[in-house]
């Protein structure tokens, strides 16, 4: 089977999500939405969406784009309360299921994405933010990470800065990580011989093996007994996926950078104009 390492993350993703949870999606991450969406034609059709670009529930929710992306979710939203009061009332209380895209990550879960570098005045790269994460990671039980290219950079022994909380010893609430996924492989969380939470391998992306996961990630893993290779999805799971859920590619652009990244970009909104003239041209024709 023909299949991308962005597809193979989607089909995990949407794996670990069940039938009538409430999942949240976050700002920019087109492969968790694609993820939810994919679980919700399949075996999750009860599920509701929390988006922070809707800052609210639904119960439809709104398919991948780019420019009409903040008109769907509010045009099908059950209600519209706010950024602020979405992450720090509405959230607390519903406890949804998210995946977060860490740009550093290390073995016990923890995470940043704040800046590379030590000093936070002057870092070597500012990176987009931590939005809620300080605060939702505080509390929630069902944290899920997910990282499209799986990198020493990302997988750090130490962090620069700590904006998600993992199995931290601060820890007071919530039960830290459960899961991650990379375009290399499957990991959970372990507790190793020390009674530490550790990152761990349980299975590895087709074409991928132990020795070239763990050369690529800054700290020492642990490696499942039963660990093996990722099982792939049905054609007609990949069929949905590419020809109903995301057409456009939308979830390719969490795996590429610069101009790689620019001209997918392009071609994507070139798409999409063209599909929302051909639209409002039907729309007319039918009044």
């Amino acid at each position: 089977m023909d299949i991308t390492p962005d597809e193979i993350m989607v089909f995990c993703m949407a794996r670990q999500v069940k039938d009538g949870e409430i999942v949240a999606q976050g700002l920019a991450t087109p492969l968790a939405t694609a993820a939810y969406l994919l679980a919700r034609y399949t075996h999750a059709p009860n599920l509701y969406f929390t988006s922070a670009i809707g800052q609210g529930i639904c119960r439809q929710p709104a398919p991948l784009g780019l420019t009409t992306i903040e008109s769907l979710w509010l045009d099908r939203s059950m209600n519209n309360v706010g950024f602020v009061r979405a992450a720090a009332d509405m959230l607390p209380r519903l406890r949804p299921k998210e995946f977060f895209r860490p740009a550093q990550v290390d073995a016990a879960g923890n995470f940043n994405n704040l800046a590379f570098g030590k000093n936070y005045r002057r870092p070597r790269l500012r990176l987009p933010g931590s939005g809620g994460i300080p605060d939702v990671t505080t509390f929630i039980d069902d944290i899920y990470l997910y990282v499209p290219r799986h990198t020493r950079l990302t997988f750090t022994p130490h962090l620069d800065f700590l904006s998600g909380l993992g199995h931290h010893p601060a820890r007071r609430r919530g039960a830290g990580p459960r899961y991650l996924v990379s375009d290399l492989g499957q990991f959970d969380f372990y507790t190793a011989p020390s009674g530490e939470k550790r990152m761990r391998l349980i299975s590895y992306h087709p074409g991928v093996n132990v020795a070239q996961i763990q050369a690529h990630t800054g700290f020492e893993l642990l490696v499942a007994a039963d660990v093996c290779e990722t099982p792939m999805p049905s054609a007609e799971e990949l069929r949905l996926l590419r020809e109903e859920i995301d057409p456009l590619g939308i979830r390719r652009l969490e795996a590429l950078s610069g101009a790689a990244r620019r001209d997918l970009l392009r071609q994507i909104l070139s798409a999409e104009k063209r599909f929302s003239r051909q639209v409002s041209n039907f729309s007319n024709e039918k009044m």
